[in-house]
């Protein structure tokens, strides 16, 4: 069996561990949970690394539960959070639980005997659970100078801490007295920035039962030019193929800064030490193929989407970083067509002036403003600097017409090498 803790040492993933949580571990089979956030019907790429620490969890001989937060995320955590979020009703918490449980089913085994995975709502159990039991049974054992001492609330404590948020770490803490005592789990994971409301777990657990309970957190992920992982330009990156294409998705780690990636290809993949060894050395000898970065793309995308996905987002990459055909933008859905021209110039044409032709001057210089003049666009087409759908159009007569379109709706123009443009046909 394989060693959970020097498995997540040597990734770089480990951040804190309770004093007697690796003997634990090396005794035999250990039930292990982490708790999600159910503010979006997707996990997006940040809630990965947790993902993947439970995989990393299961394949060490360990049992993995995932904790759907149904009851915590009506409540908020403030865990190092600059203001109170938005509290979820009961109908959008269900919608977003149920997209959730979809996802971690794809990652997780649920059919392995004695250590499949499983997935638990909170709400199951503080449903019927009143406030004034709440407060009497749980709330004596927990000190307000103990919650008070939690990095989490003070740094919320200067811009202000609803009691609905200082109350949020008794709950979570609960979370784990409920499931060490009825599921027999004795260990909670989390990000490091969850170490304090996991402890709180540990100690509510000692305090009402006498019991022993263990806790350890993995580092939070940063990029390297400081922004926030799991973001770009336009938002998060999810897992949902809807809220985020497979193609934005492979493009994401395929654009992997450099020093990004040596971290991120131990967090996210399941590659052995050797294997990543080896493809660190085939990168720093020719840092320009970018072998971690493609590596790490392909086996994240098939492992969140599929194989055909992967290969279609390589196919797409290709129009625009390699020697594409006609054939290839041909083969494209609207969505990935939209995706991979997201950013260039685009223009919009009228579909009755497209069915008469318009010759590929004025479409070049009139209709649109890919070339300034039209006398440009001459010396362009005649000197083989015009592409429309990828292919070399030279003849300065040229009538553009809606033969041309790709999916009845698009035409592309590529002028010189990079220089890109998306004609889209409306009427």
């Amino acid at each position: 069996m394989m060693n959970f803790v020097e498995e997540l040492r040597w990734r770089g993933m480990l951040h804190d561990i309770m004093p007697g949580t690796e003997e634990l571990l090396n005794k035999g089979m250990v039930k292990g949970y982490i708790g999600f956030d159910p503010t979006s019907d997707s996990l997006g790429i940040g809630n990965m690394v947790q993902v993947m620490t439970l995989l990393h969890f299961q394949r060490c001989g360990h049992k993995p539960i995932a904790l759907v937060g149904g009851a915590t995320g009506m409540v908020g955590d403030p865990s190092f959070k600059s203001a109170e979020r938005n509290l979820l009703n009961e109908e959008q918490l269900q919608h977003n639980l149920a997209g959730q449980r979809k996802q971690l089913e794809k990652f997780l085994d649920f059919n392995c005997g004695e250590q499949s995975a499983e997935i638990v709502n909170n709400y199951d159990w503080f449903k019927q659970f009143s406030f004034l039991d709440f407060i009497r049974d749980v709330g004596k054992h927990i000190t307000v100078n103990y919650m008070m001492s939690k990095d989490s609330v003070k740094t919320r404590l200067e811009t202000g801490l609803s009691f609905t948020e200082f109350s949020y770490q008794l709950i979570q803490g609960y979370d784990f007295y409920y499931l060490w005592k009825n599921k027999g789990i004795q260990l909670q994971l989390g990000g490091s920035d969850q170490w304090g409301n996991i402890v709180t777990g540990t100690e509510l657990i000692r305090r009402i039962e006498g019991g022993e309970a263990y806790a350890l957190t993995t580092q939070l992920i940063k990029k390297a030019d400081g922004t926030k992982f799991g973001k770009t330009e336009s938002g998060n990156v999810w897992l949902d193929p809807n809220k985020t294409s497979p193609y934005k998705f492979y493009q994401f780690w395929l654009n992997a800064d450099d020093k990004d990636v040596k971290n991120w290809i131990r967090v996210f993949s399941m590659k052995t030490r050797e294997e990543i060894e080896a493809l660190e050395k085939e990168q720093d000898a020719a840092p320009h193929l970018r072998v971690l970065q493609k590596a790490l793309a392909e086996e994240i995308t098939v492992r969140v989407h599929s194989r055909q996905d992967y290969e279609q987002a390589v196919k797409a990459s290709e129009i625009l970083f390699g020697k594409a055909t006609k054939e290839h933008l041909t083969a494209l859905n609207d969505q990935q067509l939209e995706d991979i021209f997201d950013g260039v110039p685009n223009f919009t044409i009228s579909k009755d002036k497209l069915s008469g032709g318009i010759n590929i001057l004025d479409l070049l210089a009139q209709e649109t403003s890919i070339v300034p003049s039209k006398g440009e666009a001459r010396k362009l087409v005649q000197g083989n600097g015009i592409a429309i759908n990828m292919e070399k159009s030279a003849d300065v007569n040229a009538d553009i017409n809606a033969d041309f379109l790709i999916n009845g709706k698009y035409i592309v123009v590529k002028k010189g090498k990079k220089d890109y443009n998306l004609l889209v046909v409306e009427g």
